[in-house]
C-alpha cells in the first residue's frame, strides 16, 4: 500500500461517538474536579471504566462507571472504588492512569495504575475478581515509571510488562519480565520516540495490549512539542504473538490526534489520551476510551477489519 493511500486509511480509522464527551464532572455523583484516562474491559456482558478521577484537592482516585452499550446510560458508583492511602509513601499524591487486563491463568483481573509517591510517579498492582475488592500488591518498578499494562499471558513461564519508565531524561516505551509479578529483569526497549515525527518527545502505552491474529495490536500515545504547548497524539504497533519483545510494524502517522473542542479545551490543551479499549464483538469493532483534555472522557470506534488492514500495511520493523 502506497503512503498516500495508508495515510488516507489512518485519517479515516476511528470516528468519534457523536454523543462525546460521554462522562464529565457534570455526571458525578459527589463533587470533582474531573474525570479522564479510564482503564476499559469488558464484565458480565458490560463495559466497565475504572475512571482516573481529580478531586477538589487536586488528588486522584479511582471510580468505576458501567453501561450495557459501552455508549450511554453509564452507572457510577456512589463512591470511590480505590482511594489512595495518603499515609504511605507509595500513594501519598494519589493514583492515577489505571489499564485493565484479565489474567486466564490466574482467574482474575489485574489492574496496572500510577501511584504518585513521595519519590515521583510508580507502577502499580491491584488484583481483583469481582471490582469490589482488591488486593494491592504495591509498586512493581522505581520511579520515575508510567503508562504500564501487562500482557494477559504469560510467555516461556514469564509475565509481561510494557511500562514507560524515564531512563537519562528519555522517555521510551519499554517490556520488561517477571516469573512472580514481583521480581522484574530483561528490561529492553520496546518503542523508540523519533525525532522530528508527531511522537518525537516522548511515547507511552495507551490502552491495553489487544490480541488479534497477527498479534498484539499496541497503541500508544506520542507527545509532540510546538510554540504553543505539546500535543498528545495516538499511534499503533505491533507486537509478536509469541515473543511480544519484537515489534514487527509500527505506524508512522497518527490514527487519532486532538481535533474537536472537547480535545482542545480542557485542564491540558490539545490531548488525546487513550487508556482503555474495548472490542465489542457483536459489530466487530474497537471501542477507545480516552481523556479528553485531561478533564474529561470520551470514546472513538473503529472496524476491527480496518484496524487489522491499517497495521499491516504500516512498514515491518527489523531491527
Amino acid at each position: 500500500m502506497k503512503t498516500i493511500e495508508r495515510q488516507k486509511l489512518a485519517a479515516a480509522l476511528f470516528r468519534r461517538y457523536e454523543g462525546n464527551p460521554i462522562l464529565t464532572n457534570r455526571h458525578w455523583p459527589y463533587p470533582i474536579n474531573s474525570v479522564f484516562n479510564p482503564a476499559a474491559i469488558r464484565v458480565d456482558g458490560e463495559v466497565l471504566l475504572l475512571n482516573r478521577v481529580e478531586d477538589l484537592r487536586g488528588f486522584s482516585h479511582l471510580t468505576i462507571a458501567r453501561s450495557k452499550d459501552g455508549l450511554t446510560d453509564w452507572r457510577i458508583d456512589p463512591e470511590p472504588t480505590m482511594m489512595p492511602d495518603h499515609t504511605t509513601k507509595e500513594e501519598k499524591w494519589g493514583l492515577e492512569d489505571p489499564r485493565i487486563v484479565w489474567l486466564e491463568e490466574q482467574k482474575q483481573f489485574a489492574i496496572t495504575y500510577v501511584s504518585f509517591s513521595e519519590g515521583g510517579p510508580i507502577v502499580s498492582l491491584a488484583i481483583t475478581r469481582n471490582f469490589k475488592t482488591f488486593a494491592r500488591l504495591g509498586g512493581m518498578l522505581p520511579p520515575e515509571d508510567k503508562d504500564a499494562c501487562l500482557l494477559p499471558r504469560r510467555f516461556n513461564g514469564r509475565f509481561a510488562l510494557i511500562h514507560r519508565p524515564i531512563v537519562r531524561g528519555e522517555a521510551h516505551i519499554w517490556l520488561s519480565l517477571s516469573p512472580d509479578l514481583k521480581h522484574w529483569g530483561d528490561h529492553r526497549v520496546l518503542l523508540r520516540t523519533r525525532h522530528a515525527y508527531w511522537d518525537g518527545v516522548r511515547v507511552g502505552l495507551a490502552c491495553q495490549p489487544i490480541d488479534i491474529p497477527e498479534g498484539w495490536l499496541i497503541l500508544y500515545h506520542g507527545v509532540r512539542g510546538t510554540a504553543a504547548g505539546q500535543i498528545y497524539r495516538i499511534g499503533m504497533a505491533l507486537l509478536d504473538k509469541n515473543d511480544p519483545w519484537r515489534v514487527t510494524r509500527r505506524g508512522e502517522e497518527w490514527v487519532l490526534g486532538p481535533r474537536e473542542i472537547y480535545e482542545r479545551i480542557g485542564d491540558v490543551s490539545d490531548v488525546t489520551f487513550v487508556t482503555g479499549g474495548v472490542v465489542m464483538p457483536e459489530t466487530n469493532s474497537l471501542y477507545v476510551y480516552y481523556g479528553a483534555a485531561d478533564d474529561k472522557v470520551a470514546v472513538a470506534i473503529a472496524e476491527m477489519d480496518k484496524v487489522r488492514e491499517y497495521i499491516m500495511a504500516c512498514p515491518e520493523v527489523f531491527d
